[in-house]
This record gives structure tokens, C-alpha cells and sequence, in this order.
């Protein structure tokens, strides 16, 4: 291992003398200056992985110095040492970003301290987050075999994704890998719940024990925000997974408060198509077939199949609120139209509703199936969240949002279901007819594995309508994906480890909604 090399200026430096030895006797090598002038020369020259500054420095003060420093190297980690406790003193530093401070006299093991939190602390938080993880493994492990409700699935989904986000930060690949068994333990799990449980639900049997829906969204989230005499903002990212939501939330949080973070269960299929139209509508969509019969297309009728949700929005809103509401919805389908509702947002101030539909995941997780880039830029879920990350930091979104920063508004960040990443591959036989879709398939003479999949023969027993009498809907579990026996070798390698959506699993059914509200 390399030597850590330390940059100390002070213009006392032979006072220190003894902190310096001590220093190098434990490994460390020290260069010493007495001014600032000589600190910025000797950084721009060599090499430093960390630099003690003296705050009251003839000639270039030590806050003086540090400037010149970060605008010359911004991650070069910085501690002031000062006789000086004035507040203002330290504010003024830790704006200006240093590391650490010590107040004069410094002892030899303060400083060693310091350096240990400093150069090492990512070995220390990944050895933390490990540790931590492990503590917690069994418990996780109990719950998950556990007789759990619909609401305690997503509390642990919520926690199995903390762990996730952490783990991911802390470079432990073999306990990455732990944990990826577990989730999966979790998704298999999961799966018997939904097969077990679904049919009820949509029927409405389960009373209470049946978990806000696709259908039942605005009513439970929205409504009694449009109730108030303030403008609501629905944003709808599609394919936002829970991951995703937290993983851009600090990016978000600094101009909104998170009032709730909930989560709602998507229904099945996962499928724009289906979730998009029963969260606009309020309806299932065989309701949907019924109430609007030419507003409604199957999966094997031609042209665009949620080319109506405003009419289903304004719809659903009008037969709800007995006087008028403004509202307005806007689709977001490419960076253009980005920039015209990034320009113009401000105007929405004078509708009661606005939903907005951000539809760039859903064209990232399909362009990850048909662009070798993407392929290459997300081949596993932490660069797919950094992706996403990537996109909304420098997104006309997050502009459009920061220009309401501060207005007197309700804010609702939502999405119509997630994604999986698929690893197995299912042979599954159909017709000509049959939807094309390797998380789900309808049709009719469905051939497939029955441990694969939740078969549902009669589609009116979970509200959705079928294109023929003997339709048949099948929705692959866990990271399964539906492959045709012709050319299978080809299809399975093309499709393996890309994010689909459709099927069954934590990941594309339990996804957020979260209310906040401006600062």
C-alpha cells in the first residue's frame, strides 16, 4: 500500500516538530511550509492526499489559502487548525468545504484520528454498512418467510432497498452478492403472495387488506390535495422504480419537503398500457373497454394504446367534483418538449390540477433492449439507478420544479409501475396472435412452464378484457422472461439482464407515490 502524503502549513512548524515525527514514525510522510504562497506552490507540484492548514497565517491568510486550493483541486481534503473558535470563523470554512477542523494545541492522536476518518472512511463505512447488514440479515430472512400483509411487503421492499443503496456504496462484492440472493428469496416469496392474493383484491374481497392500485391512486392520493385552494402537480415519471425515487431524491429535497413517501401496488399487467389508463381513469381496464369502447385498444389492435388519457383524466375528475376544476395535462415524450414545460410551468400556477407525464424512463428502459450503448452504459441495477440519476439531475424536470421552489403548491411524484432486470429465461408457445411482450403474454393456445408463470384463463376474474373468448393472460414471475422456442439461443442472450416490465415482482409492482410540499 501506498504511503499517505500530508501537505502541513503553519508558520509555527517547528512548534511541531514532535506532531510531525509522530506522524512519520506511523507511516505517514509530511512535507512542512510556513505560508500559504508555499502551500498552493507545493500543490500544484506534487502529489497530497490530504492538507493541514493554519487558520491566522501572515501574508495569505489559511481561509485565503484554502480557496486556492479547492479552485485548484476541489476533492483535495482539507483540515484548518486554529487557536480561533469564532463562529463566524468556522462557518466561513465549512462553506468554503473542508474536511475537519482542530483547535490548537492539537495532540498527536487527534490528528491521527482525523487522517483515519479522512483517508480511510470509506473502509470504515463499508465496514459499518457490512456489519450492519449482517446483524440485520436473519431478521430480514424471517420476515420474508413470514404470513406478511400487502403493507408489510412494502415496508420490506422499502428496507431491502435501503440495504441495497448502501451495500451499493460500500464496494463489497461478495456481499452484494448475499444480498442479491436475498432480494431474490424475497421476489420468490413475493410472487406466492400476489398469485395467492391478486384475484381478490381486483374482486374486492379483501376489503381492507386490499393495497391502494393503479385504479384506485387518485382517489386515495390525489382528490383531497385537488380539494384545497392551492395548485396540485401530479408528476408521473414513467417506470420510476422505488431505487430510482430515492436515489434522486437529494436532488430534489433541497427545494421540497417530503410530506409522505408511500408506495401503491401497480396492477397487472405492469404495462403502460394497462396502469397508465386505470390511474387516469379510475378504472380497471375492462371497465375502461366498456365505459369508453373507442377510446380502449387490446394488445393486438393497431395504433397507440394511451393516446386518450386525458379524456380519461378529465373524465374521472368530472364525475368526482361537483364544481368545474381547471386542470391541465401535459405528455413529455422528448427533451423539446422538455424545455417548453421547463419555460412555461410557471403558467400552470393557474390551473387547480396539473398532471404532468415524463415519459423518459420508460424510453430508457426500451432503448436498453435496442442500443448496444445502453446496453454497456446499464448492465446491472446500480448503473441503471446512475443512469437515471444522470438524466434527471440534468433533466428541464428538475428546472421545471425548481421554478416552483417556494410557491404555495401541492406536489405528488408518482409512476405507473417499475422494471425487473430478467436473468431466466421461460419457453413459452403462442400463436400469431399472441402479444409479443417477455413479461407477459396474452392469447390464445398459450403453451408454457406452469412453476413460471400466474396463469389466469378467465381475464374478467382480474378485470381485464380479452381479444376472444379463449384469451389467456400469463405474467412471468421473478426475473422470468418469455422466450419463443424459434430461435431461442438468440432471443435469450439478447434479452438477458435488460429491464422489462409486466410481469410479477417487488420491483415493477410496488413503486411510489410521494407528497410534498415547498420549503
Amino acid at each position: 500500500m501506498s504511503k499517505t502524503n500530508i501537505l502541513w502549513a503553519d508558520d509555527e512548524i517547528d512548534l511541531l516538530k514532535p506532531q510531525v515525527l509522530f506522524l512519520r514514525d506511523k507511516g505517514y510522510e509530511v512535507v512542512t511550509v510556513t505560508n500559504g504562497k508555499d502551500a498552493i506552490d507545493q500543490v500544484h507540484k506534487n502529489h497530497f492526499d490530504v492538507v493541514f492548514l493554519d487558520e491566522s497565517m501572515p501574508g495569505l491568510s489559511g481561509l485565503q489559502t484554502l480557496t486556492l486550493i479547492k479552485d485548484y483541486n476541489s476533492q483535495l481534503p482539507v483540515v484548518m487548525i486554529t487557536k480561533n473558535e469564532e463562529e463566524n470563523l468556522m462557518e466561513d470554512a465549512i462553506g468554503s468545504q473542508i474536511a475537519d477542523y482542530l483547535i490548537k494545541p492539537v495532540k498527536p492522536q487527534q490528528i491521527l484520528s482525523t487522517l483515519k476518518k479522512i483517508i480511510n472512511k470509506s473502509d470504515l463505512v463499508s465496514e459499518k454498512t457490512v456489519a450492519d447488514y449482517r446483524s440485520q440479515f436473519q431478521g430480514l430472512f424471517t420476515r420474508i418467510q413470514d404470513n406478511l400483509t400487502f403493507a408489510e411487503w412494502a415496508d420490506l421492499y422499502r428496507d431491502l432497498i435501503k440495504w441495497e443503496l448502501e451495500l451499493n456504496k460500500s464496494n463489497t462484492a461478495e456481499m452484494q452478492e448475499v444480498f442479491e440472493m436475498q432480494k431474490s428469496e424475497a421476489n420468490t416469496e413475493f410472487n406466492k403472495f400476489v398469485v395467492k392474493n391478486y384475484k381478490k383484491w381486483i374482486a374486492g374481497e379483501a376489503g381492507k387488506d386490499a393495497p391502494i392500485m393503479s385504479h384506485t391512486l387518485f382517489k386515495n392520493k390525489v382528490f383531497d390535495l385537488i380539494k384545497q385552494p392551492k395548485p396540485t402537480f401530479v408528476i408521473l415519471i414513467d417506470n420510476l422504480r422505488f431505487d430510482q425515487w430515492r436515489s434522486i431524491q437529494h436532488l430534489i429535497t433541497p427545494y421540497f419537503r417530503v410530506e409522505e413517501e408511500d408506495t401503491f401496488y401497480a396492477i397487472l399487467p405492469t404495462a403502460t398500457q394497462y396502469s397508465r389508463n386505470a390511474i387516469f381513469s379510475g378504472m380497471m381496464p375492462i371497465d375502461i373497454q366498456k365505459n369508453f369502447p373507442d377510446k380502449w385498444l387490446n394488445d393486438d389492435d393497431e395504433g397507440g394504446k394511451n393516446q386518450y388519457e386525458a379524456e380519461f383524466l378529465e373524465s374521472m375528475i368530472k364525475k368526482t367534483f361537483r364544481e368545474p376544476i381547471k386542470l391541465q395535462y401535459t405528455k413529455i415524450t422528448n427533451h423539446r418538449d422538455g424545455l417548453l414545460l421547463e419555460e412555461n410551468i410557471l403558467n400552470y400556477m393557474n390551473n387547480r390540477l396539473n398532471v404532468i407525464v415524463y415519459n423518459f424512463v420508460d424510453m430508457l428502459s426500451h432503448a436498453r433492449t435496442e442500443m448496444e450503448v445502453l446496453k454497456e452504459l446499464a448492465n446491472d441495477e446500480a448503473a441503471y439507478r446512475s443512469l437515471s440519476v444522470s438524466w434527471f439531475e440534468h433533466s428541464p424536470l428538475l428546472n421545471a420544479l425548481k421554478k416552483l421552489a417556494g410557491k404555495d403548491i401541492n406536489l405528488v411524484i408518482t409512476t405507473d409501475h417499475g422494471t425487473v432486470r430478467v436473468k431466466d429465461p421461460s419457453k413459452c408457445i403462442g400463436d400469431r396472435q399472441t402479444t409479443t411482450n417477455i413479461r407477459y403474454k396474452t392469447g390464445r393456445n398459450l403453451q408454457y412452464e406452469d412453476r413460471d408463470v400466474f396463469a389466469v384463463r378467465n381475464p374478467e376474474e382480474i378485470m381485464l378484457p380479452k381479444s376472444n373468448l379463449t384469451s389467456t393472460y400469463i405474467f412471468a414471475k421473478t426475473d422470468k422472461y418469455l422466450v419463443y422456442p424459434n430461435n431461442y439461443n438468440h432471443f435469450v442472450a439478447y434479452f438477458k439482464n435488460t429491464f422489462q416490465h409486466g410481469g410479477i415482482s417487488l420491483e415493477e409492482m410496488i413503486v411510489p407515490v410521494i407528497r410534498l410540499s415547498t420549503k
